[in-house]
């Protein structure tokens, strides 16, 4: 599954959208940036446009590719994610379908109940990165087991580097 997400930023916040509204949904009740499943025939730049206009009811007028992100897990399952950030856009925001959306300062947004490979991607976009690639694998629980950044795997030292802390994973070394 190819998909997409964005971190609409604005005053030192992200516009984040709490996922409460949907059923059987992976994201439940966890708070992300705005996007979602690529369409046929559909380029990244292209589907993150429709998918923030179709959830915000905002027009994106300067966004940035920033990075590549591969989801898998113990059981199969995989995702690829072209992850973007906005700075500029017009329009008024609307109600989601998807839940309930709010600009969070972006030092809170890791004190939310976020993914933890989140912590990982908003790190490197916080740090400017280049663009980059990382794959998450997460285990049972929803644990991250492995991180790996442009094809070198992460330890827990890495991550403390980057002020990160998975004390409450088992997984994680």
């Amino acid at each position: 599954m190819l998909t997409t997400l964005c971190y609409i930023e604005k005053d030192g916040k992200y516009l984040m959208l709490h996922r409460v509204k949907k059923e059987n949904d992976v994201n439940k009740d966890k708070w992300i940036g705005i996007g979602g499943k690529l369409e046929d025939g559909e380029s990244p730049e292209e589907g993150i446009c429709r998918e923030v206009l179709e959830e915000t009811g905002l027009t994106l007028l300067s966004y940035r590719f920033r990075g590549f992100i591969t989801f898998v897990d113990d059981a199969g399952w995989q995702e690829y994610m072209c992850l973007f950030t906005a700075d500029g856009y017009e329009g008024d925001i609307k109600e989601c379908d998807e839940g309930e959306l709010a600009w969070v300062e972006k030092e809170a947004v890791c004190t939310l109940p976020i993914w933890e490979g989140d912590k990982l991607f908003l790190s490197l976009l916080e740090q400017d990165a280049p663009f980059f690639s990382l794959k998450l694998l997460y285990g049972e629980g929803g644990f991250l087991r492995e991180a790996a950044l442009d094809g070198k795997e992460l330890g827990r030292e890495d991550m403390e580097k980057m002020g990160l802390h998975f004390q409450q994973n088992p997984f994680f070394r």
